[in-house]
């Protein structure tokens, strides 16, 4: 039975099932910095969920692929699959999916534009540039897929595990991003022709646009300004639907049927960035359930603590130096205590046993003390290295666990500080597990350690 460092006193402890078993929630949004175990925990609540009664899918923008092997599927793309083997004897359904960023722009072209303009942005050298790599396109193209799977009412809760990008802000601004750079004056410029239309657009093309195209076709390449023309030319009459879409996407965050996880690890610059997202919630007026706090290390012997530790450590490397077994009969053969060096002996004899009483070894017989002391050395040295070896042991598993102290102290502190500035935020503790989640056994344990608030298994 292991223990870990008490929480502190103000924390909330936050109960994840009611959360999920919740009908009213509709959309569970799993963010944070990279690298905390936002994926893993995004499919844990989702087979939780699931595996009590609700109908799940399970939105990942992870590259790594993760989700798909530890739930057994071989591979996740755009379209929901159902995932096999878990419990549905509440009648629960699991889904998953990997956003697939071109794909899912393509099917925004396809589905708002007619087949002619739709084949020419799908062929436009600029639109696929764009669609793949274009800065901010990927947490939008995340924001359209979710507003996409809630309008098909197919699911009665969404799983969003965010975009692992350098900030955790990314997700929420990328809609605005989006609308500003449509709204930019580089492509209003462009636009303006197309908007104007029939000889006074030519008039203005060739009078007040010359300068500029040319300026641009030497900074971009005459070949490149031609494709962005033609696509914002094509695009034109879908960029307020994006700007529609991206609006309606954000107010469906702020529902009471939205819920955000801010997931992070017991680490300063984690929980840093944890504390600037609750405070960016909060500001936006989004709904914030709590805090997932991952891979949170514990101890089995947390009455040991450090410094006691470190010093039964250093008492037993001094016994091991000062009082050997055997008596002193290292000391005696030592060249501190008088010995001839057997390898410069040029007489071939061995040296006497010394009869001062403070070098003398213990004896059992008269005739003990005859004995060569090579024979005692040796004896000696059967007999006392086996507890040597168990002392040096025993000094490096004291070390060992004072370091383990000393991080579960550091981890406090960190932990003690974010509650210090958010104690109106509710926290869940998971612990550290020794390996990763690979598999659907292991995504209920990370299920039951989330729901029960803190680790019943202990933290390793």
């Amino acid at each position: 039975m292991t223990s870990r460092t008490p929480e502190p006193a103000h924390a909330h402890v936050l109960d994840v099932d009611p959360l999920i078993d919740d009908p009213e929630t509709r959309i569970v949004v799993c963010c944070g910095s990279g690298g905390v175990g936002k994926t893993t925990t995004a499919a844990a609540l989702g087979l939780r969920a699931a595996e009590r009664g609700r109908k799940v899918v399970v939105l990942t923008i992870d590259p790594a692929r993760r989700l798909a092997q530890s739930m057994g599927i071989d591979s996740l793309d755009n379209t929901p699959r159902r995932v096999k083997g878990i419990d549905d004897a509440a009648g629960g359904e699991l889904h998953a999916m990997m956003l697939d960023m071109k794909r899912t722009f393509d099917e925004i072209v396809e589905a708002h534009a007619d087949g002619k303009r739709a084949e020419a942005i799908l062929g436009n050298p600029f639109y696929q540039s764009l669609s793949a790599g274009f800065a901010g396109t990927q947490e939008y193209m995340a924001m359209e897929k979710l507003g996409q799977l809630r309008a098909r009412d197919e699911w009665d809760l969404i799983v969003v595990d965010t975009p692992p990008s350098r900030s955790a802000l990314d997700f929420l601004d990328a809609p605005k991003r989006l609308g500003s750079f449509l709204d930019g004056k580089l492509i209003r410029v462009l636009m303006a022709p197309a908007k104007v239309g029939g000889r006074a657009g030519m008039k203005f093309l060739n009078v007040g646009m010359s300068m500029m195209t040319g300026a641009l076709g030497k900074l971009l390449g005459g070949q490149l300004l031609r494709d962005v023309q033609t696509f914002v030319a094509a695009m034109d009459t879908m960029f307020g639907g994006f700007r529609m879409r991206a609006d309606a996407t954000y107010k469906l965050l702020q529902a009471p049927g939205t819920a955000f996880l801010v997931v992070a690890a017991p680490e300063r610059d984690a929980l840093r960035e944890a504390a600037y997202f609750v405070e960016r919630l909060a500001a936006e007026d989004m709904p914030l359930a709590g805090l997932v706090l991952n891979r949170v290390h514990g101890s089995g012997a947390a009455q040991l603590s450090a410094e006691r530790a470190l010093a039964a450590a250093e008492n037993l490397d001094e016994r091991g130096i000062v009082d050997q077994g055997g008596g002193n009969v290292e000391l005696r053969n030592s060249p501190d205590a008088g010995s001839p060096d057997p390898a410069g002996d040029t007489d071939g004899t061995t040296a006497p046993t010394s009869s001062s009483p403070d070098t003398a070894a213990p004896t059992s017989s008269p005739s003990s003390t005859a004995a060569p002391a090579s024979s005692a050395t040796s004896s000696a040295t059967t007999t006392a290295a086996p507890t040597n070896t168990t002392d040096q042991l025993t000094a490096g598993l004291l070390r060992l666990h004072a370091e383990r102290m000393q991080l579960l102290a550091r981890e406090q502190r960190t932990r003690d500080r974010f509650a210090a500035l958010h104690p109106e935020v509710a926290v869940t503790e998971v612990g550290a597990l020794p390996g990763d989640v690979h598999d659907l056994a292991g995504l209920r344990s990370i299920g039951d350690r989330l729901a029960a608030g803190t680790d019943p298994a202990g933290a390793v």
